[in-house]
């Protein structure tokens, strides 16, 4: 596997872990209400790390779309 190719398949096993949180959050909403509160401090439970979590990924996917194309985060 060339080095492209397993940086695409790290960016993609982070995209779809990242849209299965977004799924479990969406079902825990549902079954559980989250107040605005919940979302940003709450230190149990499923929420306790979501949003760091959620946002390490994020930061990651773009970083390796930057690498991938061979361009740089401004």
């Amino acid at each position: 596997m060339s080095d492209i190719a397993a940086l695409k398949k790290e960016k993609q096993e982070l995209i779809d872990k990242m849209l299965e949180m977004q799924k479990q959050f969406i079902d825990y909403e549902h079954q559980n209400g989250v107040s605005g509160k919940d979302y940003w401090a709450s230190s149990d439970g499923m929420l306790a790390n979501y949003r760091q979590e959620y946002m390490d990924m994020a930061n990651r996917v773009v970083d390796l779309a930057h690498e991938i194309v061979g361009s740089a985060r401004v």
